[in-house]
């Protein structure tokens, strides 16, 4: 509870580990092994649904890695023999259009990108069009950084959405949010 797992994760861990545990052997191992349990069970990779392209939204809050994980994601998918477009809808943060690029350039992988203070969901269209004229497949949508208690974001991330799913039939087909090790159960509110 005091490392900010939740109540259900740590009855859930206590009771696996009463349940295992044997004189003499180590109880940090067993809560490990435990919590490896509790993620195998659901780090199942995402199904693309037969959606082509297959377009993923990446959301989060300011500072917690989304475009990183953007081109980290971009250089797994390339290396596993994909084509992945990724779309720099983050169009607020200075400098994040660059950020996207050099990610990109390293990830070997085209990208989509307007001046910054473009609209973000215009960029989204013009690289789900874009995607799928070039073949590419995944499309990887980095966006600005935002509360969850910011409306006016919010909203302009719901327009994000609405926009993607003119462009290609049930986008998003992905959100992923990409949280900071420091929120814990804020996290969750997110």
């Amino acid at each position: 509870i005091s490392a900010d797992v939740g109540i259900a994760a740590t009855e859930q861990i206590v009771t696996a580990v009463r349940a295992r545990a044997r004189h003499g052997e180590s109880l940090r191992a067993l809560v490990k092994d435990e919590i490896r349990t509790i993620f195998d069970a659901v780090n199942q990779p995402p199904s693309p649904n037969g959606h082509h392209p297959q377009v993923t939204l990446i959301v989060g809050v300011n500072g917690t890695g989304k475009t990183t994980t953007i081109g980290k994601l971009a250089n797994l998918l390339k290396s596993s023999g994909k084509q992945p477009l990724v779309c720099a809808a983050d169009t607020f943060r200075a400098a994040a259009v660059e950020q996207l690029a050099i990610w990109a350039e390293r990830a070997h992988v085209d990208i989509v990108r307007a001046k910054e203070g473009s609209d973000p969901a215009a960029v989204v269209f013009d690289a789900i069009q874009s995607g799928r004229a070039r073949g590419c497949d995944p499309i990887l949508v980095d966006t600005a950084g935002r509360l969850h208690t910011r409306a006016n974001l919010m909203g302009e991330l719901d327009k994000i959405r609405r926009v993607a799913g003119r462009a290609a039939e049930g986008a998003p087909h992905e959100v992923l949010l990409v949280l900071d090790a420091t929120v814990g159960q804020n996290g969750l509110e997110q």
